[in-house]
């Protein structure tokens, strides 16, 4: 049984407590005094013998009563500590001043392939052995930036939290392992908390709905995939879709931009750099995505835009799956599915001698083609009217409309940019108008180019430029003149001969 007897503090009061117990010749097994409560532990004690006791204890002056607990509390302490620490997936230590292990928990205990035990009272630097920065460590009081180390095969990032005592003198330390996974499943996390899955992809168009059928299936291949489209038509969202889709659903997703950096820093950021790789590296390493994607899927977007020297390291990890650090000597591996998204048409710059072929087999083992938003102009105002709720809210006003007007405008632009323009065309008339009924003049939709993006003096024949005319003509009047007689009055001709153009162009005459 366990006891709590509260007092009131006076000199000479515990021990007359523990002479009450000496008497009734009790094995006592744990004593815990914190002023004003000692707690007992009596594993003989029985509830009869303790209703005798307690009268006992009550007797003594300053004892205000005596109850029974379910733990002492230093042993729930433990008991908490011991969980917290089998809780933590990080290889964690306690060690004292001279770096000799006081605590260790599980993880640690897997990482250096030994039992917990057997860590105890074990040195640091017998454990992570003569390359680790433990001296150094010691002599600025435990107090360095992560730094990384070896512990059996792996690597990681060392954290350190010194411990101090009432004098503030360095007592020892907590030690903390990170592993490149763990930060990169965190990360991932943070990023990605809210990427959806095929669900968050818009559109109810034949196109679409065949695009999705398509990458569903893919998703669930463990096998590279390249993700083909004009710029802003959603390839990340459907690499994202893929990955949430697939078996590593529950692994880091990560995302580079191959045009956005410089070679070096692309580099650096998709294979990591060793210790003092270059002037200005971080002093310890750092781990590139490849180490943080472990398990999971890696975006290349742009990947077209990847220098050569690049192309042939990237095309060295898909054989094998093998890289090596920028400055480093050791191999490493990583199990990561690689999925790359461009605009541009690689096999043109294969012929070109800008790309390499043999890259673009290893990219190229399932492809998919996101269509262009003016080909499936049935998604337009669905996506429209999804953007337009969203921006009212980022912006704290009232859920906006649009006028018919505005809609037939929409449905006419050639959105070169796809969906990324018109979310912006949608947010900017949000912004800058305070109508709740947007017209087509909030779009501020400026004359765009032909479809295709073709320039004049790349038309094939003259019947060719004079559709192309006639198509952006039409396009760019219809949202002021909205029907088909509205628009033949402004251009001087008959009904039907604009009611023939619309079809031809695909236009929807309101009118109808």
């Amino acid at each position: 049984m366990r006891i709590d007897v509260h007092f009131s503090d006076r000199v000479g009061i515990a021990q007359e407590i523990l002479a009450v117990l000496s008497r009734q010749g009790l094995d006592l097994t744990a004593v815990e005094v914190d002023p004003p409560h000692i707690f007992i532990d009596a594993p003989a004690l029985t509830q009869a013998a303790f209703e005798s006791l307690r009268d006992q204890v009550h007797a003594i002056d300053g004892v205000r009563h005596a109850t029974v607990v379910a733990m002492l509390p230093g042993a729930q302490r433990r008991l908490y500590l011991d969980a917290l620490l089998a809780s933590q997936a990080d290889p964690i230590l306690a060690v004292d001043a001279d770096g000799t292990i006081v605590v260790a928990n599980a993880a640690a205990a897997r990482a250096a392939g030994c039992e917990e035990v057997s860590l105890l009272g074990a040195s640091m630097r017998d454990l992570l052995g003569d390359t680790a920065p433990i001296e150094r460590l010691i002599e600025k009081g435990y107090a360095l930036p992560l730094t990384e180390v070896e512990l059996g095969d792996a690597s990681y990032l060392l954290e350190s939290f010194p411990l101090r005592d009432k004098g503030g003198e360095v007592a020892g330390a907590v030690l903390t392992l990170h592993s490149p996974h763990r930060i990169g499943e965190r990360l991932s996390a943070l990023q990605n908390f809210d990427a959806g899955g095929f669900d968050s992809i818009l559109g109810h168009s034949p196109q679409i709905e065949a695009l999705k059928q398509r990458a569903a299936r893919m998703a669930q291949v463990d096998a590279p995939l390249l993700i083909s489209g004009e710029t802003g038509t959603g390839k990340e969202l459907i690499a994202h879709a893929c990955h949430a889709g697939s078996r590593r659903r529950g692994q880091p997703f990560f995302a580079l931009n191959c045009a956005a950096m410089p070679e070096n820093l692309a580099e650096s950021e998709l294979f990591g750099y060793a210790p003092g790789a270059f002037t200005g590296a971080l002093r310890g390493g750092k781990p590139g995505l490849l180490e943080l994607c472990e398990g999971g899927t890696l975006f290349l977007d742009e990947v077209g835009e990847m220098s050569p020297y690049l192309q042939a390291k990237l095309l060295r990890f898909l054989n094998d799956g093998s890289f090596r650090r920028i400055g480093g000597d050791r191999e490493l591996r990583a199990d990561v599915r690689v999925i790359s998204a461009t605009h541009r048409a690689l096999e043109n710059m294969v012929a070109e001698g800008s790309f390499r072929q043999d890259l673009l087999f290893r990219l190229n083992v399932l492809g998919l083609h996101v269509p262009p938003l003016r080909e499936r102009s049935t998604d337009i105002l669905l996506l429209a009217e999804h953007f337009l709720t969203r921006a009212c809210a980022q912006a704290g006003r009232p859920k906006a409309r649009l006028t018919s007007g505005a809609s037939a405008a929409l449905l006419a632009n050639p959105w070169i940019g796809n969906v990324r323009q018109l979310q912006n065309v949608i947010f900017r008339a949000v912004t800058m108008s305070e109508r709740t009924l947007l017209d087509a003049d909030d779009l501020e939709l400026a004359a765009g180019s032909e479809p295709g993006g073709r320039a004049t003096d790349e038309v094939a024949t003259l019947e060719q430029a004079v559709a192309q005319f006639e198509s952006e003509l039409i396009r760019r009047l219809y949202p002021r003149f909205p029907s088909s007689r509205l628009l033949a009055g402004r251009l001087g001709t008959s009904h039907s001969a604009i009611a023939a153009r619309l079809r031809k162009y695909g236009i929807p005459d309101r009118q109808r």
